[in-house]
């Protein structure tokens, strides 16, 4: 297997705080006018074993500034000219759209967007299933690689049977800080006694320490995250949750009979940039969360899927998707309010985002199920597709003048 790795990249227009609301947000998007975490990634890939394809994936939090941030992304590959890669951005994606409408896809066009972790994922999987990939390696913009062997460990495992009989279609690795360290080492203040989750975090991590070196696992990393063919062409990214689509990917997988394990001798390190608002990403965990919740006990009616409990998820994400998890959303939010910081934010998100979260939750939730039952025949019609491959392999290019307005100057003598 030659592995096609798959980056994804985030930006905004300006440096924000919690202002937006949501649902879909992301966490800590670069902003347009510096080069941000990329270069330091890219420069750390370019020496590991087997490097294949890098496809940079470029999504943007503000639609005006996606040709720019697309452009921004390129200018910084031009540097590294001896890795093969390939900028996806907007214009890649009204091509794809256009193909899928052709292919009778048009239905599931929301899923397969630019707007969501979860639809760039997807988008990340078709591209592979275009370029014919069988092994397709998820690293995100502010990992960095220190091991040469990165992909060739990558690969180790996949496809093979496990003691109980299980196939590795799909691993995940871990992050570690500069140091090693891969759990947090931070005490939860009182405020968090409803919310324990970096303590379940570090019990769902200690298998890490622990033999056998990769076993089933309730917890993946995005950044470090191989999916094999068999796996990817048929289970697919839920687009509609919010924040943790590697994590809720492990649910995914197991619904269908599948598993991700955690493999305890791959790693990257994580470099990302400070989060801009700590009551921000609590309200992504608030939605997240009570859509998971909503998903398993809506899961719970598809006779054609495996039923996935929160105790089957212990030690994590488990206690965060069960039936109390509104309840303590709310009380930690008030918690937090008084305790100091973001008080307003806090406040809001007591008040409202719990209500908010679920209503997106019942709205939405059924919407994946949908989805993913067109993604496997979907993944099959795309399968090195003659129109959009040579797009992607560079025998072909899109024409961004028409769509950017950056037309070419015409010179009259």
């Amino acid at each position: 297997m030659e592995p096609c790795v798959i980056i994804p990249t985030f930006w905004t227009r300006r440096r924000v705080r919690g202002s937006d609301n949501g649902p879909f947000v992301y966490d800590h998007p670069t902003p347009i006018d510096i080069d941000g975490t990329l270069p330091d990634c890219l420069r750390s890939l370019e020496g590991v074993t087997g490097l294949g394809k890098v496809v940079v994936i470029v999504a943007a939090s503000d639609p005006s500034i996606e040709h720019e941030a697309e452009d921004r992304v390129s200018g910084i590959l031009a540097d590294f000219p001896e890795i093969d890669s390939l900028v996806f951005g907007p214009a890649e994606m009204g091509s794809l759209h256009r193909r899928m409408e052709q292919l009778e896809f048009a239905d599931i066009l929301p899923g397969v967007t630019l707007g969501s972790y979860g639809a760039v994922r997807n988008v990340g999987l078709m591209i592979a299933a275009i370029l014919g990939c069988d092994f397709v390696v998820f690293l995100d913009d502010d990992q960095i690689i220190t091991d040469p062997r990165f992909l060739e460990i990558a690969e180790e495992g996949i496809g093979e049977k496990t003691a109980g009989g299980k196939v590795i279609l799909a691993k995940s690795g871990y992050y570690t800080d500069e140091e090693g360290r891969y759990q947090v080492s931070s005490a939860a203040p009182w405020s968090d006694m409803f919310w324990r989750q970096d303590d379940a975090y570090n019990r769902a991590l200690a298998a890490v320490a622990a033999p056998p070196r990769i076993r089933p696992s309730t917890l993946a990393f995005g950044g470090c995250l191989g999916i094999h063919r068999d796996m990817f062409a048929n289970v697919s990214f839920d687009p509609w949750v919010v924040r943790g689509e590697d994590m809720d990917y492990v649910i995914n997988a197991r619904m269908h009979g599948g598993d991700v394990f955690l493999d305890g001798e791959w790693s990257v390190v994580h470099k990302p940039p400070a989060l801009p608002s700590e009551a921000r990403a609590f309200r992504q965990d608030v939605f997240r969360f009570v859509y998971e919740h909503r998903k398993l006990e809506f899961s719970k009616s598809q006779v054609d899927l495996r039923q996935v409990t929160p105790d089957s998820l212990e030690p994590y994400p488990g206690p965060f998707v069960d039936a109390s998890i509104g309840w303590r959303a709310r009380a930690t939010a008030i918690l937090r309010a008084l305790s100091g910081k973001e008080r307003k934010e806090y406040t809001a998100i007591a008040r409202t985002t719990t209500g908010k979260a679920a209503a997106f939750a019942r709205d939405n939730c059924e919407r994946y199920f949908a989805f993913q039952r067109r993604w496997p025949l979907m993944m099959d019609r795309l399968w090195e597709d003659i129109a959009l491959k040579p797009l992607l392999t560079g025998e072909r290019r899109v024409d961004r003048s028409a769509i950017t307005g950056r037309f070419p100057v015409i010179r009259q003598d």
